[in-house]
């Protein structure tokens, strides 16, 4: 699969492959210029071209995307399995009210698991802008 500016047009493969169980990471920019890159897990809406990564308020991924400001931060997810591989970039905002959360957690307990509780829970959600991959 060749670079692609959204998620129009992208093959039954690559939908199914970001519905299967994989963890994923999320690569952030500090400050510095220098990548963060940690583990999550990520869902997609293909049909918003919207990726949600759910996590505590108080993590560092967190704050750099609310750094950021109002524009976002520019990030990326990934995902492999083998020789499989989809990577999704765009520019992600922390979104804290509570029908966010909630349907981000809905969303992620579909893909993975019911997460744990957290009070602290924020959703950092990505436009996507740009899709690479191999599928």
């Amino acid at each position: 699969m060749a670079a692609k500016s959204t998620l129009d047009n992208v093959s039954d493969a690559f939908l199914e492959f970001w519905r299967e169980r994989h963890l994923c990471t999320l690569t952030t920019v500090r400050q510095d210029g220098t990548p963060h890159v940690v583990p999550v897990g990520v869902t997609l809406d293909a049909g918003t071209a919207t990726a949600r990564v759910i996590s505590s308020g108080t993590s560092h991924k967190v704050r750099q995307v609310r750094a950021a400001g109002p524009e976002g931060a520019r990030v990326a997810v990934c995902q492999v399995d083998g020789r499989r591989w989809s990577t999704l970039e765009g520019r992600a905002v922390v979104r804290d009210d509570p029908e966010s959360v909630a349907d981000a957690e809905r969303r992620y307990e579909q893909r993975y698991k019911t997460p744990r509780p957290n009070p602290r829970r924020v959703v950092i959600e990505i436009s996507v802008t740009k899709v690479l991959g191999n599928l």
